[in-house]
């Protein structure tokens, strides 16, 4: 099997596939003004740094990170049900803390829904711990927030 996570543009059809799929699977489980995450223009438009994770060339999931004065965030992290399981949340959360860091980032932060999880496992394993709401998150009992201090490459 062979793994790859690389930058990749938002609106590209596997980008674009991928985030539907993650819009789809967050409707039914938060009402709308529980749900945080951002379109695929305001991916571009906020220069949200944006990876697809790849398994023999088929696209199956993604994430990003958007840069802020003092502290990195998380974005739109989703790995395809079918390939759940297999340690690929786990690499794409690597990845993003080793991009953040190569990029003099500190710390990274995230929010996420309480109904999910096995993402609330994979960000608790890779060392994320939860904190109150950030930036211009609303305090929404659906969500829950998490950061991670990094260390800085160089």
């Amino acid at each position: 099997m062979q793994i790859s996570i690389h930058a990749e543009r938002p609106d590209t059809a596997d980008a674009q596939a991928l985030i539907a799929e993650l819009d789809a699977e967050l409707a039914p489980l938060y009402p709308p003004t529980s749900q945080h995450g951002y379109s695929i223009e305001q991916l571009i438009r906020e220069k949200v740094d944006f990876f697809v994770v790849r398994v023999n060339g088929e696209a199956v999931g993604c994430g990003g990170v958007q840069f802020y004065a003092d502290y990195g965030e998380v974005k739109r992290m989703y790995i395809r049900p079918m390939f759940r399981g297999m340690g690929l949340a786990q690499r794409l959360i690597e990845h993003l803390i080793a991009y953040a860091a190569a990029h003099q980032c500190r710390l990274l932060r995230l929010e996420t829904g309480i109904l999910q999880p096995a993402a609330l496992r994979c960000y608790e394993r890779a060392g994320f711990y939860r904190i109150g709401p950030f930036g211009n998150y609303p305090d929404d009992p659906l969500s829950l927030f998490y950061e991670r201090p990094i260390g800085v490459q160089g």
